[in-house]
């Protein structure tokens, strides 16, 4: 699922009900080997997996855009809730078991700096659904409070199947 697609399932309290949502602090379950898939060059384990596990915090906005699609690559639905902005977030997610992301381009960012309190990161995430190719364009929308950053919300700019 991706970003946008989670986004408008209904997100928790939006009856009018509470906003909490049980959230495990550490979903992290079985190790990811090799490369990151955010494709810094790194290994996973120093490079989304620390922020995965909870080790550290996402420094910027860009990083934890690219922390949330390794996240869906390895379906850490824990950690993807963790780092969204509970006035958006959705109750659960649920994976689609027959979606396989490829790659991840960062196309552009806007501001997301260590020193700033929102950021937007626009990408392309090429993926296999079904044996299809397909490319996902979205741009991102992240808040930073109390010196941690957020998924607040983003909008598809282009879906492309084929």
């Amino acid at each position: 699922m991706t970003h946008a697609a989670a986004a408008e399932s209904e997100p928790a309290g939006a009856s009018g009900t509470d906003r909490s949502v049980s959230i495990p602090e550490v979903a992290y379950s079985a190790p990811y080997e090799g490369n990151c898939p955010c494709l810094s060059g790194e290994a996973y384990v120093d490079c989304c997996g620390r922020f995965h596990r909870g080790d550290a915090e996402a420094p910027t906005a860009e990083q934890l855009m690219r922390s949330r699609y390794s996240a869906f690559v390895v379906r850490d639905a824990g950690y993807l809730l963790r780092t969204w902005h509970p006035d958006t977030r959705p109750a659960e997610l649920e994976f689609d078991s027959g979606m396989q992301w490829r790659r991840l381009d960062i196309l552009s960012t806007s501001r997301g700096g260590p020193l700033d309190s929102e950021g937007t990161v626009e990408f392309s995430a090429h993926y296999r659904h079904e044996g299809e190719r397909g490319l996902h364009r979205e741009t991102s929308r992240f808040v930073r409070v109390d010196r941690r950053w957020y998924y607040l919300s983003g909008y598809e700019s282009g879906v492309v199947a084929g």
